[in-house]
């Protein structure tokens, strides 16, 4: 018989997973709190960033296998889901030379341009002195890339229900291989042999305290609700992807956070700072947009994307479930997987990271020592594999 697997959260992570365990013929159930498509985590929205511009090795050979992903979506769906804008990167010198060196080291094309030449060629944005331009970068369209996950997993074979909410997850059974994954949910009681959660915000409640019961832990999570905007196109500002770029602002004097943008056709230029709002509850926050840190980002679009009309903001809500580090989690405790900790740069890498989780579910491939969990139970080595 097929492995049966669990999938909770049908974020852009749960339904990569969903779908990647589908393909390798797995009995997949996907599971999700809200309805399809929803707006009450991290990972709805028109569009996202996709870059390859991390100092990490692992992180920029997630992104090349992201891309591949997204790529193949693309095919299996017929639908345009990633531009080629091409990302820059700007400000701190020190933080875009590791970048351009990891891109180096990948074969990933990049190129080094003046502030002057960078505001030439996209007249919309302000830079700081150093600027790197990654053409391998570009544009997700966020809410289509999710729902075409959930299409590509279903006609794969796996089973989606929506309105269905998780209050426990438990483990019974013999820990030497005859475990098997009790999920409680508002639907009733479902068994399996394997679980991904995969919940967002919301997964450090539903597994922290079991994963400490089996000698295991998450890093602290910080769950955050973020505050980015759309900001129109001023008059004559062309709404055109080859003169907006995806940008990351690394700044160097810290007068203020770094920040990221990139122009949603139809909406304007979304440009939000990285992990600048204050902690909540995902279970119980009012997604009122606060004044004070609105003005701070106008203040921000101001100055450093003079193509866009500041005074005219379209604030959006969204959670953030970050580390300390901003690293992700991706392990497995016995026949538990968790994935959390995506820290707000997480969706580009959707496709990757639940061909990921499959793997570890299916077949225990751990997954780079940076994605583990910071204290492993003996019985997670074994159960994971090398």
């Amino acid at each position: 018989m097929p492995t049966r697997v669990i999938v909770i959260g049908a974020g852009v992570v749960g339904a990569a997973a969903a779908w990647s365990l589908a393909r390798e013929g797995a009995s997949v159930l996907l599971v999700e709190a809200f309805e399809r498509g929803h707006d009450r985590g991290s990972s709805h929205g028109a569009t996202r960033i996709f870059r390859h511009g991390y100092a990490e090795a692992d992180y920029v050979e997630l992104s090349v296998r992201a891309l591949q992903g997204w790529k193949h979506l693309e095919r299996v769906s017929g639908r345009p889901l990633l531009d080629a804008t091409g990302a820059v990167d700007h400000g701190d010198l020190a933080v875009l030379k590791t970048i351009a060196q990891a891109q180096d080291a990948a074969d990933l094309p990049c190129e080094w341009l003046t502030a002057a030449e960078a505001e030439a060629r996209w007249p919309g944005l302000r830079f700081g002195d150093h600027v790197l331009f990654s053409p391998g970068g570009g544009r997700l369209h966020a809410d289509a890339a999710v729902d075409a996950l959930l299409a590509a997993a279903e006609a794969a074979g796996a089973e989606l229900r929506f309105g269905t909410r998780v209050s426990g997850v438990d483990v019974d059974g013999d820990v030497d291989g005859d475990e098997r994954v009790v999920v409680t949910a508002s639907d009733g009681t479902h068994t399996a042999d394997r679980v991904i959660v995969a919940a967002g915000s919301w997964t450090p409640g539903l597994v922290g305290s079991l994963l400490e019961a089996r000698g295991a832990s998450l890093p602290p999570v910080t769950v955050t609700e973020e505050q980015p905007a759309h900001f129109p196109l001023l008059p004559g500002a062309a709404d055109d992807e080859s003169v907006w770029p995806s940008f990351v602002h690394h700044p160097i004097d810290g007068s203020v956070p770094s920040a990221y943008g990139l122009l949603t056709p139809g909406e304007g230029v979304k440009v939000g700072f990285h992990g600048y709002g204050p902690a909540v509850d995902p279970d119980h926050r009012d997604r009122t947009i606060d004044p004070s840190r609105l003005r701070d980002l106008q203040d921000y679009v101001a100055r450093w994307v003079p193509g866009v009309d500041a005074s005219l903001p379209a604030a959006i809500s969204c959670l953030y479930d970050s580390t300390e580090q901003e690293d992700f989690v991706l392990d497995r405790v016995g026949p538990v997987v968790v994935a959390t900790g995506f820290s707000g740069h997480g969706f580009k890498f959707g496709p990757a990271l639940g061909d990921v989780l499959a793997r570890l579910a299916l077949h225990g491939e751990r997954a780079a020592p940076r994605f583990r969990l910071a204290v492993a139970a003996p019985d997670a080595e074994a159960a994971a594999g090398p």
